[in-house]
């Protein structure tokens, strides 16, 4: 071995430390053309990689392009002109930006996994520019595939000023193989990096829908009609009793149902939910039970049904009262007998599941209607649950809308903003005809529509922006009010203000906050009102 091929094997040792600690594969091509270029006589490294054909309009190799699909992508370039010092080779455009796959060397080396060697003392034809070649003092070409388990990477062009006999061919295949391999490992750290980052999103949002649906499970309110329901699901839960929750649509019966599974013996087994409405009367017994292979067109192989998912769980029968009454007779026998078959089956399964349903209908008007059968009324009304409406529970509203703020933010990534006592105010007093589920529809409106400002809902016959002395119909839409009567409900309304701000009319938790007027502005109507706080006597007291 010569003294340049033996020096050339220490900078191959020291490439081969480096290698190895790049886990970009960008980086990595590029430091290591940087660094073969360095070597003694040689002028140019490149890299090109299979990619997407993106030029094909501009390319310069076009004509020669059959496919105009793939090519090869020059990735990383590194020399330097000895013609004109100061001439770099790193651009990566340029007439050879992009080879066609079997179009000169480097395409044929794409396509073959061959490696060519080319001393233009006896070669010229694999030259495009003869002349740069002459003028450089290139006096050979070697391009060696990147080959990595069997399948090409990519291929290495290494422009040398010297001839290039076999032993320099060898040790140039030695540092293809050697940057393949490393490549191959940058690859791998990549596709590590973007899974891991992927997973990390997926874990995020995992945990995000987790924690809204145990914030979701949870019954929030302390109002009195809460409290109830907390105690009843309390007694109920620990038990295997059947359990009808009624209400209006809208007041979380399906979330009193979660509730009470979650806190019951069954809660590591699944809750199973069918809602009654959605399912047509003719696969009713199929989604309930299951059906054999068969059993009707369309069957093409055995189905269990909801009961059978919900083995050992609960199944949570929502809009029990839309159930089609042929079907309720062999409902009826599965919450008695604990028994059922499949569709188009003649063998008897045994199931032990707790049965929680809920409604919107009155029931007992249903049976009376023979709409619903009595005997399985009774069966489900074992331990009777009514939802209240949100009207009968205004006090529960603030918590409410911070509970729905908490999680809507997160979900779509805004900051918490502000809702004040008056806005408050003003969503008790609406009448809220679809419940919870209508208020969480407005919090989430709102939001929307806030641009990070102050929250403003917008419901009938609800103005939120008006502060306590305009958010609702105080007197009867019908009756016209004389001036009197308009200053009297002015004076009332701010002494109400003034009660619940214990006479503090500056500051945050001022009555002007919660008037949503400028202090001096209220300080002025107080003054022509005749209300006077300096008085021993308190003046909403005799209000």
């Amino acid at each position: 071995m010569d003294g340049s091929l033996a020096k050339g094997v220490e900078a191959l040792a020291d490439l081969l430390l480096k290698l190895p600690q790049e886990h970009s594969c960008q980086r990595l091509l590029e430091m290591a053309v940087r660094e073969i270029s360095d070597w003694d006589d040689v002028a140019l490294v490149r890299v090109w990689q299979l990619g997407e054909g993106d030029i094909c309009d501009r390319c310069a190799l076009a004509a020669e392009c059959q496919k105009h699909v793939k090519c090869m992508h020059l990735v990383a370039s590194s020399g330097r002109s000895i013609v004109n010092r100061e001439e770099v080779w790193n651009r990566l455009d340029g007439r050879f930006a992009r080879f066609p796959i079997g179009v000169r060397k480097v395409g044929h080396v794409a396509q073959t996994g061959e490696s060519v060697t080319v001393n233009l003392r006896e070669d010229r034809t694999w030259v495009v520019d003869p002349k740069w070649a002459i003028d450089e003092g290139v006096r050979g070409i070697n391009a060696q595939p990147l080959l990595f388990r069997g399948k090409i990477l990519g291929v290495l062009g290494i422009f040398i000023r010297r001839e290039i006999d076999k032993e320099l061919a060898r040790f140039q295949r030695m540092v293809a193989d050697h940057l393949a391999m490393a490549i191959a490992n940058a690859e791998a750290f990549e596709q590590i990096r973007e899974l891991h980052g992927r997973l990390e999103l997926e874990n995020e949002y995992l945990r995000t829908e987790v924690e809204e649906s145990r914030s979701f499970g949870e019954i929030v309110g302390r109002s009195e009609p809460v409290r109830q329901i907390v105690s009843k699901i309390e007694l109920v839960a620990a038990t295997d009793a059947s359990v009808l929750v009624t209400g209006e649509s809208g007041t979380g019966k399906e979330l009193i149902a979660r509730e009470i599974h979650r806190r019951s013996q069954r809660k590591d087994e699944p809750m199973i939910r069918v809602n009654c409405a959605g399912i047509p009367a003719s696969l009713f017994e199929s989604e309930l039970f299951g059906h054999a292979k068969g059993a009707f067109t369309g069957a093409l192989r055995d189905r269990p049904g909801r009961f059978e998912a919900a083995a050992g769980g609960t199944l949570f029968l929502d809009e029990v009262g839309e159930m089609p009454f042929d079907l309720q007779a062999k409902l009826l026998r599965v919450l008695q007998e604990g028994q059922y078959e499949r569709v188009g089956e003649d063998r008897t399964r045994h199931v032990d599941v707790r049965i929680i349903a809920a409604t919107n209908r009155d029931l007992k008007v249903e049976v009376q209607e023979k709409r619903f059968r009595e005997d399985l009324f009774y069966r489900l009304n074992v331990f009777p649950i009514e939802a209240p409406p949100l009207r009968e529970r205004p006090e529960d509203i603030p918590a409410l809308v911070a509970h729905f703020i908490g999680i809507l933010v997160k979900r779509h990534g805004m900051k918490t903003p502000s809702v004040s006592k008056a806005q408050l105010q003003a969503l008790a007093r609406y009448m809220w005809p679809g419940n919870v589920r209508e208020l969480q529809n407005q919090v989430e409106r709102a939001l929307i529509t806030s641009r990070g400002k102050g929250l403003r809902f917008e419901v009938s016959g609800v103005d939120t922006s008006q502060g306590t002395g305009g958010v609702d119909k105080l007197e009867s839409e019908d009756e016209i009010m004389s001036e009197a009567q308009m200053v009297e409900l002015q004076r009332r309304n701010i002494l109400k203000a003034l009660k619940e701000t214990e006479g503090r009319v500056y500051g945050e938790d001022g009555a002007a906050a919660l008037l949503e007027l400028k202090p001096s502005t209220l300080a002025s109507r107080m003054k022509k009102l005749g209300i006077e706080l300096r008085s021993k006597q308190r003046p909403w007291e005799g209000s």
